[in-house]
C-alpha cells in the first residue's frame, strides 16, 4: 500500500514514473536500459525511480502465478459482515496467509476478502475455525471460484 501523507493522499506520481509503471505492468522483467529508451531516461535514471516507487509502496514487482499449477485447488471470495469496528478485524483478516487482498467495501458486507486454499477442507477450517472465530464477526458469506476467466495487472496509470 502507498505511503500517504497526513491528508491520506498518495504521494504525487510525475508522467514519467507512470510510464515506468506502464512498462513494468506489461513485462515486470523489462530490463531497465530498455524502460529508459521508452520513457527518455538512463539505465541508472530508472533503477533509481523504481526504487523510490517500490520504496513509497507505490508498487510491487512480483511473480504472479496460476494457483492451480502450485497446488491451490480452490479459490473464493468471502463477503464478511462485522459488528463495531472495522479496522481490527480487516488487519487480522490482512494477517492471515492464505488472504490474497481484504478490500474494505460500502454495500452488503464490510469486507470482501479473497483467499487462496490447497482444497476444500482447508477452506473449510480457514472459514469457520479462523474467520469466523474473529472477534467482530458478525456473518460471512462464500463465493467459491469455478474458474478464473480474466486476471490482469495492466490497466496503467491514469
Amino acid at each position: 500500500m502507498a505511503t500517504r501523507d497526513r491528508n491520506g493522499e498518495a504521494p504525487p506520481i510525475d508522467a514519467v514514473s507512470k510510464a515506468i509503471i506502464e512498462q513494468l505492468q506489461e513485462d515486470g522483467r523489462r530490463p531497465y536500459a530498455s524502460i529508459g529508451k521508452a520513457v527518455g531516461l538512463s539505465e541508472a535514471a530508472v533503477r533509481q525511480r523504481v526504487q523510490k516507487l517500490l520504496d513509497q509502496g507505490v508498487m510491487q514487482i512480483v511473480a504472479v502465478t496460476d494457483p492451480l499449477t502450485v497446488g491451490f485447488r480452490r479459490q473464493a471470495m468471502v463477503g464478511v459482515s462485522v459488528e463495531g469496528d472495522i479496522d481490527p478485524v480487516a488487519e487480522a483478516l490482512a494477517a492471515l496467509d492464505e488472504v490474497e487482498y481484504v478490500v474494505i467495501t460500502a454495500g452488503s458486507f464490510d469486507l470482501l476478502v479473497e483467499i487462496v486454499c490447497e482444497d476444500d477442507d482447508h477452506l473449510l477450517e480457514l472459514i469457520n475455525k479462523r474467520i469466523r472465530a474473529l472477534p467482530g464477526v458478525r456473518s460471512t458469506e462464500s463465493f467459491v471460484y469455478l474458474k478464473l476467466r480474466k486476471q490482469t495487472y495492466t490497466w496503467g496509470t491514469r
